[in-house]
Protein backbone atom coordinates (compact mmCIF):
# COMPACT_ATOMS: atom_id res chain seq x y z
CA UNK A 1 0.00 0.00 0.00
CA UNK A 2 1.24 3.19 -1.00
CA UNK A 3 1.41 5.42 2.51
CA UNK A 4 3.00 8.49 0.64
CA UNK A 5 0.74 12.13 1.07
CA UNK A 6 -1.16 12.98 -2.37
CA UNK A 7 0.02 16.15 -3.40
CA UNK A 8 -2.34 17.83 -5.68
CA UNK A 9 -0.20 20.47 -7.73
CA UNK A 10 -1.99 23.53 -9.32
CA UNK A 11 -0.17 25.60 -11.72
CA UNK A 12 -1.29 28.81 -14.35
CA UNK A 13 -0.74 32.37 -14.96
CA UNK A 14 -4.02 33.06 -15.10
CA UNK A 15 -5.64 34.96 -11.46
CA UNK A 16 -7.83 32.30 -11.24
CA UNK A 17 -5.28 29.87 -10.29
CA UNK A 18 -5.08 30.90 -6.72
CA UNK A 19 -9.32 30.23 -6.20
CA UNK A 20 -8.78 26.80 -7.83
CA UNK A 21 -5.92 25.89 -5.19
CA UNK A 22 -8.32 27.23 -2.12
CA UNK A 23 -11.32 25.41 -3.33
CA UNK A 24 -9.51 22.47 -2.20
CA UNK A 25 -8.66 23.53 1.42
CA UNK A 26 -10.85 21.43 3.65
CA UNK A 27 -9.89 19.41 6.99
CA UNK A 28 -6.74 17.46 6.66
CA UNK A 29 -5.67 19.35 3.18
CA UNK A 30 -2.77 22.38 3.66
CA UNK A 31 -2.00 24.48 0.73
CA UNK A 32 1.55 25.81 0.31
CA UNK A 33 2.40 28.52 -1.91
CA UNK A 34 5.92 30.03 -2.66
CA UNK A 35 5.10 34.08 -3.79
CA UNK A 36 7.96 35.27 -6.10
CA UNK A 37 6.28 39.06 -6.64
CA UNK A 38 9.39 40.36 -4.10
CA UNK A 39 12.21 38.90 -6.38
CA UNK A 40 13.66 42.20 -7.02
CA UNK A 41 14.37 42.60 -2.99
CA UNK A 42 15.56 39.26 -2.89
CA UNK A 43 12.82 37.68 -1.19
CA UNK A 44 10.52 34.39 -1.88
CA UNK A 45 6.98 34.14 0.49
CA UNK A 46 5.94 31.30 1.69
CA UNK A 47 2.62 30.57 3.00
CA UNK A 48 1.24 27.47 4.52
CA UNK A 49 -2.84 27.61 4.63
CA UNK A 50 -5.04 25.34 6.36
CA UNK A 51 -8.93 25.52 7.22
CA UNK A 52 -7.86 26.76 10.82
CA UNK A 53 -4.61 28.66 9.96
CA UNK A 54 -2.34 30.86 7.76
CA UNK A 55 0.97 31.19 8.53
CA UNK A 56 3.48 33.74 6.14
CA UNK A 57 6.95 33.49 6.36
CA UNK A 58 9.67 35.48 4.34
CA UNK A 59 12.95 33.49 2.81
CA UNK A 60 15.76 35.30 1.60
CA UNK A 61 16.92 34.49 -2.01
CA UNK A 62 19.69 31.95 -1.44
CA UNK A 63 22.81 32.69 -3.79
CA UNK A 64 20.41 35.17 -6.12
CA UNK A 65 18.57 31.70 -7.60
CA UNK A 66 15.10 31.15 -7.50
CA UNK A 67 15.68 27.26 -8.18
CA UNK A 68 18.23 26.63 -5.19
CA UNK A 69 15.68 28.55 -2.54
CA UNK A 70 12.21 26.45 -3.57
CA UNK A 71 14.69 23.66 -3.36
CA UNK A 72 16.26 24.12 -0.32
CA UNK A 73 12.67 24.89 1.29
CA UNK A 74 10.01 23.26 -0.33
CA UNK A 75 11.47 19.96 -0.59
CA UNK A 76 12.22 19.42 3.23
CA UNK A 77 8.74 20.93 4.34
CA UNK A 78 6.95 18.57 2.23
CA UNK A 79 8.92 15.27 3.90
CA UNK A 80 8.04 17.54 6.96
CA UNK A 81 4.20 17.44 6.19
CA UNK A 82 3.91 13.75 5.55
CA UNK A 83 4.65 13.27 9.09
CA UNK A 84 2.02 15.22 10.13
CA UNK A 85 -1.16 13.12 11.31
CA UNK A 86 -2.99 15.91 10.83
CA UNK A 87 -2.31 16.10 6.97
CA UNK A 88 -3.88 14.20 4.66
CA UNK A 89 -3.44 16.02 1.46
CA UNK A 90 -0.94 18.68 0.32
CA UNK A 91 -2.16 21.27 -2.08
CA UNK A 92 0.80 23.17 -3.87
CA UNK A 93 -0.12 26.24 -5.66
CA UNK A 94 2.64 27.25 -7.84
CA UNK A 95 3.68 31.16 -8.70
CA UNK A 96 2.58 32.25 -12.03
CA UNK A 97 6.39 32.17 -13.41
CA UNK A 98 7.03 28.66 -12.61
CA UNK A 99 6.27 25.49 -14.33
CA UNK A 100 5.31 22.21 -12.64
CA UNK A 101 7.63 20.00 -14.72
CA UNK A 102 10.53 21.31 -13.15
CA UNK A 103 9.06 20.79 -9.87
CA UNK A 104 7.86 17.40 -10.44
CA UNK A 105 11.53 16.76 -11.24
CA UNK A 106 12.81 17.71 -8.18
CA UNK A 107 10.12 16.28 -6.44
CA UNK A 108 11.36 13.08 -7.76
CA UNK A 109 14.68 13.32 -8.03
CA UNK A 110 16.69 15.86 -5.78
CA UNK A 111 17.94 13.77 -2.62
CA UNK A 112 16.96 16.08 0.79
CA UNK A 113 19.42 15.34 3.12
CA UNK A 114 20.55 15.36 6.79
CA UNK A 115 16.75 16.20 8.03
CA UNK A 116 17.23 14.74 11.62
CA UNK A 117 14.98 11.62 12.03
CA UNK A 118 14.60 11.70 7.90
CA UNK A 119 16.06 8.76 6.27
CA UNK A 120 18.27 10.70 3.09
CA UNK A 121 15.79 11.02 0.21
CA UNK A 122 13.78 12.64 -2.54
CA UNK A 123 10.52 14.22 -1.22
CA UNK A 124 8.98 11.33 -3.68
CA UNK A 125 9.71 9.04 -0.47
CA UNK A 126 7.17 10.79 1.29
CA UNK A 127 4.70 12.79 -1.18
CA UNK A 128 3.10 11.33 -4.32
CA UNK A 129 1.68 13.44 -7.61
CA UNK A 130 -1.81 12.67 -7.43
CA UNK A 131 -2.00 15.89 -10.61
CA UNK A 132 -0.98 18.52 -11.91
CA UNK A 133 -4.01 21.06 -12.82
CA UNK A 134 -3.33 24.10 -14.55
CA UNK A 135 -5.19 26.95 -14.77
CA UNK A 136 -5.98 29.40 -18.06
CA UNK A 137 -7.39 32.36 -18.86
CA UNK A 138 -9.42 32.36 -22.44
CA UNK A 139 -9.08 35.84 -23.62
CA UNK A 140 -5.09 36.40 -23.17
CA UNK A 141 -3.54 32.30 -23.68
CA UNK A 142 -3.43 32.26 -27.30
CA UNK A 143 -1.31 35.56 -27.13
CA UNK A 144 0.67 34.53 -24.50
CA UNK A 145 1.52 30.95 -25.92
CA UNK A 146 2.22 32.68 -29.53
CA UNK A 147 4.25 35.73 -28.42
CA UNK A 148 7.74 36.59 -27.33
CA UNK A 149 7.89 38.29 -24.57
CA UNK A 150 10.39 37.61 -21.79
CA UNK A 151 9.69 36.33 -18.16
CA UNK A 152 12.38 37.73 -16.71
CA UNK A 153 11.92 36.83 -13.15
CA UNK A 154 16.17 37.19 -12.37
CA UNK A 155 18.70 38.39 -14.82
CA UNK A 156 19.69 35.19 -15.76
CA UNK A 157 16.15 34.13 -16.76
CA UNK A 158 15.97 33.67 -20.59
CA UNK A 159 12.27 32.15 -20.90
CA UNK A 160 9.38 33.31 -22.73
CA UNK A 161 6.37 33.42 -21.05
CA UNK A 162 5.25 31.61 -24.50
CA UNK A 163 7.66 28.64 -23.02
CA UNK A 164 6.33 29.15 -19.50
CA UNK A 165 2.55 28.82 -20.35
CA UNK A 166 2.69 26.01 -23.08
CA UNK A 167 4.84 24.25 -20.73
CA UNK A 168 2.21 24.40 -17.88
CA UNK A 169 -1.09 23.22 -20.03
CA UNK A 170 1.42 20.33 -22.07
CA UNK A 171 2.22 19.00 -18.12
CA UNK A 172 -1.07 19.39 -17.13
CA UNK A 173 -3.64 16.40 -16.04
CA UNK A 174 -6.39 18.83 -15.92
CA UNK A 175 -7.30 22.14 -17.25
CA UNK A 176 -9.38 25.03 -15.46
CA UNK A 177 -10.33 27.60 -18.41
CA UNK A 178 -11.46 31.13 -17.43
CA UNK A 179 -14.27 31.61 -20.10
CA UNK A 180 -14.19 35.52 -21.95
CA UNK A 181 -12.88 35.18 -25.29
CA UNK A 182 -15.06 35.19 -28.51
CA UNK A 183 -16.51 32.14 -30.25
CA UNK A 184 -13.57 31.89 -32.91
CA UNK A 185 -11.25 32.47 -30.32
CA UNK A 186 -12.65 29.94 -27.68
CA UNK A 187 -12.54 27.79 -30.90
CA UNK A 188 -9.07 27.82 -31.66
CA UNK A 189 -8.11 27.63 -28.02
CA UNK A 190 -10.18 24.38 -27.92
CA UNK A 191 -8.59 22.72 -30.73
CA UNK A 192 -4.95 23.94 -29.13
CA UNK A 193 -5.73 22.19 -25.94
CA UNK A 194 -6.91 18.96 -27.28
CA UNK A 195 -3.54 18.57 -29.35
CA UNK A 196 -1.14 20.28 -26.45
CA UNK A 197 -3.12 17.79 -23.70
CA UNK A 198 -5.61 15.60 -25.33
CA UNK A 199 -5.64 13.58 -21.92
CA UNK A 200 -6.31 16.04 -19.41
CA UNK A 201 -10.33 16.86 -18.66
CA UNK A 202 -11.35 20.55 -19.75
CA UNK A 203 -13.52 22.81 -17.28
CA UNK A 204 -14.18 26.00 -18.95
CA UNK A 205 -15.71 27.87 -15.88
CA UNK A 206 -14.54 31.00 -13.51
CA UNK A 207 -15.74 29.18 -10.22
CA UNK A 208 -14.90 25.58 -10.73
CA UNK A 209 -15.45 22.51 -8.99
CA UNK A 210 -11.69 21.62 -9.19
CA UNK A 211 -12.71 18.05 -6.35
CA UNK A 212 -15.19 17.05 -9.34
CA UNK A 213 -12.50 17.88 -12.02
CA UNK A 214 -10.15 15.60 -10.35
CA UNK A 215 -11.88 12.57 -9.86
CA UNK A 216 -12.48 13.08 -14.12
CA UNK A 217 -8.32 12.80 -14.24
CA UNK A 218 -7.91 9.18 -16.82
CA UNK A 219 -5.30 6.33 -15.05
CA UNK A 220 -3.59 7.11 -18.26
CA UNK A 221 -2.67 10.89 -16.84
CA UNK A 222 1.25 11.24 -15.96
CA UNK A 223 0.49 12.64 -12.73
CA UNK A 224 4.19 14.20 -12.76
CA UNK A 225 5.78 11.62 -14.49
CA UNK A 226 8.68 13.33 -16.50
CA UNK A 227 9.05 13.00 -20.14
CA UNK A 228 12.63 11.85 -21.15
CA UNK A 229 14.63 12.92 -24.85
CA UNK A 230 13.36 9.90 -26.61
CA UNK A 231 9.98 9.44 -24.83
CA UNK A 232 6.80 9.35 -27.37
CA UNK A 233 6.23 12.67 -28.57
CA UNK A 234 2.62 12.53 -29.08
CA UNK A 235 0.93 11.45 -25.80
CA UNK A 236 -2.30 10.18 -26.04
CA UNK A 237 -4.18 10.30 -29.29
CA UNK A 238 -4.59 14.09 -29.92
CA UNK A 239 -6.82 14.68 -33.40
CA UNK A 240 -4.46 14.90 -36.32
CA UNK A 241 -7.02 16.74 -38.95
CA UNK A 242 -6.62 20.41 -38.85
CA UNK A 243 -9.56 22.57 -36.88
CA UNK A 244 -9.76 26.44 -37.29
CA UNK A 245 -6.28 26.60 -38.82
CA UNK A 246 -4.60 24.60 -35.48
CA UNK A 247 -3.25 21.26 -36.34
CA UNK A 248 -0.07 18.87 -35.85
CA UNK A 249 2.41 18.02 -37.81
CA UNK A 250 5.09 15.58 -37.93
CA UNK A 251 8.58 15.59 -39.95
CA UNK A 252 10.71 12.64 -40.11
CA UNK A 253 13.75 12.15 -41.76
CA UNK A 254 16.68 9.19 -42.20
CA UNK A 255 19.80 11.64 -43.03
CA UNK A 256 21.63 14.16 -41.17
CA UNK A 257 21.11 18.38 -40.84
CA UNK A 258 23.46 20.23 -42.22
CA UNK A 259 24.03 22.52 -39.28
CA UNK A 260 24.20 25.72 -41.02
CA UNK A 261 21.58 25.33 -42.74
CA UNK A 262 19.51 24.00 -40.20
CA UNK A 263 20.16 26.72 -37.65
CA UNK A 264 19.28 29.53 -40.83
CA UNK A 265 15.72 27.35 -41.12
CA UNK A 266 15.11 27.35 -37.43
CA UNK A 267 13.25 30.15 -37.30
CA UNK A 268 10.28 28.65 -39.16
CA UNK A 269 9.40 27.11 -35.97
CA UNK A 270 9.22 30.54 -34.04
CA UNK A 271 6.39 32.03 -36.27
CA UNK A 272 2.46 31.05 -35.91
CA UNK A 273 3.78 28.02 -34.28
CA UNK A 274 2.52 27.10 -30.33
CA UNK A 275 4.71 24.36 -29.86
CA UNK A 276 7.47 22.59 -31.31
CA UNK A 277 9.08 19.28 -29.73
CA UNK A 278 12.05 16.17 -31.02
CA UNK A 279 15.20 14.85 -32.20
CA UNK A 280 17.58 15.57 -34.31
CA UNK A 281 20.29 14.11 -36.02
CA UNK A 282 22.82 17.19 -37.27
CA UNK A 283 25.81 15.78 -39.38
CA UNK A 284 28.73 17.46 -37.15
CA UNK A 285 27.44 15.59 -33.51
CA UNK A 286 27.14 11.83 -34.63
CA UNK A 287 27.08 10.37 -31.34
CA UNK A 288 24.90 13.21 -29.48
CA UNK A 289 21.05 13.92 -30.22
CA UNK A 290 19.76 16.95 -30.02
CA UNK A 291 16.33 18.04 -28.26
CA UNK A 292 14.84 20.86 -30.42
CA UNK A 293 11.84 22.33 -28.16
CA UNK A 294 9.69 25.54 -29.22
CA UNK A 295 6.81 27.73 -27.42
CA UNK A 296 5.78 30.58 -29.53
CA UNK A 297 8.82 33.01 -30.09
CA UNK A 298 11.20 30.76 -27.44
CA UNK A 299 13.59 28.27 -28.82
CA UNK A 300 15.32 26.03 -26.66
CA UNK A 301 18.42 23.76 -28.03
CA UNK A 302 19.87 21.00 -25.66
CA UNK A 303 21.77 17.69 -25.52
CA UNK A 304 19.40 14.92 -25.40
CA UNK A 305 22.21 12.16 -24.89
CA UNK A 306 23.67 9.57 -26.88
CA UNK A 307 22.13 7.68 -29.76
CA UNK A 308 21.86 3.63 -29.15
CA UNK A 309 24.42 2.92 -31.69
CA UNK A 310 27.23 5.47 -30.19
CA UNK A 311 26.61 3.84 -26.58
CA UNK A 312 29.14 1.68 -24.87
CA UNK A 313 27.63 -1.77 -24.16
CA UNK A 314 27.31 -0.66 -20.32
CA UNK A 315 25.54 1.96 -21.45
CA UNK A 316 23.26 -0.17 -24.00
CA UNK A 317 22.74 -2.21 -20.86
CA UNK A 318 21.12 0.94 -19.14
CA UNK A 319 18.81 1.87 -21.71
CA UNK A 320 14.82 1.14 -21.18
CA UNK A 321 13.29 -1.73 -23.62
CA UNK A 322 11.02 0.78 -24.98
CA UNK A 323 13.72 2.62 -26.69
CA UNK A 324 15.64 -0.47 -27.56
CA UNK A 325 12.23 -2.01 -29.32
CA UNK A 326 11.58 1.31 -30.81
CA UNK A 327 14.67 1.53 -32.25
CA UNK A 328 15.06 -1.67 -33.78
CA UNK A 329 12.04 -1.19 -36.17
CA UNK A 330 13.91 1.19 -37.99
CA UNK A 331 17.57 0.24 -37.44
CA UNK A 332 20.23 1.20 -40.12
CA UNK A 333 22.71 -0.97 -40.60
CA UNK A 334 25.17 2.31 -40.82
CA UNK A 335 24.09 4.63 -38.58
CA UNK A 336 21.88 2.30 -36.82
CA UNK A 337 19.33 4.31 -34.42
CA UNK A 338 20.30 7.67 -35.51
CA UNK A 339 17.19 9.79 -37.43
CA UNK A 340 15.39 13.41 -37.10
CA UNK A 341 11.33 13.26 -35.42
CA UNK A 342 9.64 16.66 -34.98
CA UNK A 343 6.21 17.32 -33.65
CA UNK A 344 4.72 20.88 -34.76
CA UNK A 345 1.64 22.14 -33.54
CA UNK A 346 0.94 25.24 -36.00
CA UNK A 347 -1.92 27.69 -35.29
CA UNK A 348 -1.41 30.23 -38.09
CA UNK A 349 1.31 28.63 -40.27
CA UNK A 350 1.66 27.01 -43.51
CA UNK A 351 2.80 23.74 -43.07
CA UNK A 352 4.45 23.34 -46.64
CA UNK A 353 6.46 26.28 -45.66
CA UNK A 354 7.90 24.43 -42.84
CA UNK A 355 8.07 21.24 -44.54
CA UNK A 356 9.94 22.64 -47.05
CA UNK A 357 12.06 24.89 -44.98
CA UNK A 358 13.38 21.50 -43.03
CA UNK A 359 13.55 19.34 -45.58
CA UNK A 360 16.14 21.78 -47.53
CA UNK A 361 18.22 21.62 -44.94
CA UNK A 362 19.12 18.18 -44.91
CA UNK A 363 22.04 16.90 -46.33
CA UNK A 364 22.01 16.41 -50.00
CA UNK A 365 22.52 13.34 -51.84
CA UNK A 366 25.92 14.76 -52.54
CA UNK A 367 26.87 15.75 -48.97
CA UNK A 368 25.39 12.41 -47.35
CA UNK A 369 27.52 10.19 -49.71
CA UNK A 370 30.55 11.87 -48.64
CA UNK A 371 30.73 11.74 -44.10
CA UNK A 372 34.18 12.44 -44.04
CA UNK A 373 33.16 15.47 -44.52
CA UNK A 374 30.68 16.35 -41.86
CA UNK A 375 33.35 17.11 -39.16
CA UNK A 376 35.04 19.56 -41.43
CA UNK A 377 31.60 21.92 -41.41
CA UNK A 378 31.35 25.09 -38.71
CA UNK A 379 28.71 24.09 -36.13
CA UNK A 380 26.48 27.09 -34.82
CA UNK A 381 24.80 24.03 -32.71
CA UNK A 382 27.90 22.80 -31.26
CA UNK A 383 28.90 25.75 -27.85
CA UNK A 384 26.31 25.18 -24.88
CA UNK A 385 26.60 26.07 -21.58
CA UNK A 386 24.88 25.18 -18.09
CA UNK A 387 23.67 27.30 -15.46
CA UNK A 388 25.73 26.40 -12.53
CA UNK A 389 22.60 26.35 -9.95
CA UNK A 390 21.43 23.43 -12.32
CA UNK A 391 24.39 20.67 -11.64
CA UNK A 392 22.21 18.45 -10.46
CA UNK A 393 19.69 18.97 -13.14
CA UNK A 394 16.57 20.94 -12.08
CA UNK A 395 15.64 24.49 -12.63
CA UNK A 396 12.54 25.52 -11.53
CA UNK A 397 12.64 28.47 -13.98
CA UNK A 398 13.38 26.10 -16.83
CA UNK A 399 12.60 22.48 -18.27
CA UNK A 400 13.61 19.78 -15.54
CA UNK A 401 15.77 17.80 -17.70
CA UNK A 402 18.25 20.67 -18.81
CA UNK A 403 21.40 19.71 -20.31
CA UNK A 404 23.36 22.25 -21.98
CA UNK A 405 21.33 24.45 -24.42
CA UNK A 406 21.54 27.12 -26.01
CA UNK A 407 17.86 29.32 -26.14
CA UNK A 408 17.25 32.12 -28.44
Amino acid sequence: MDTRTPLIVVSGRDPGTAGAAASLLKAGTIVVHHDLRELAQGLVRRTVTTVDDRRDTPLELAHGCVSCTLREDLLPLLRSLHRRSNVDRIVLRLDPQLEPEAVCWAIEHVVVADVVGQIDGPAARDVRVDAVVTCLDAATWLDDASGDEEVSTTPDDERTVAQVVVGQVEFADALVVRPGADGWQQARLHAVLTRLAPDAPVVWSATPDVEALLLRIPPTARRGEISGAYSPLLRGQPPLDDDCGVRLLEFAAQRPFHPKRLHEAIDVLLDGVIRTRGRVWVATQPDTALLIESAGGGLRVAHAGPWLASMTPEQLAEAPDTRLAMAALRWDDTYGDRDTSLVVLVHDADPEVIFGALGEALLTDDEFAHPELWPMWDDPFGDHHRDPCTDDGVDAGTRADAQPNTER
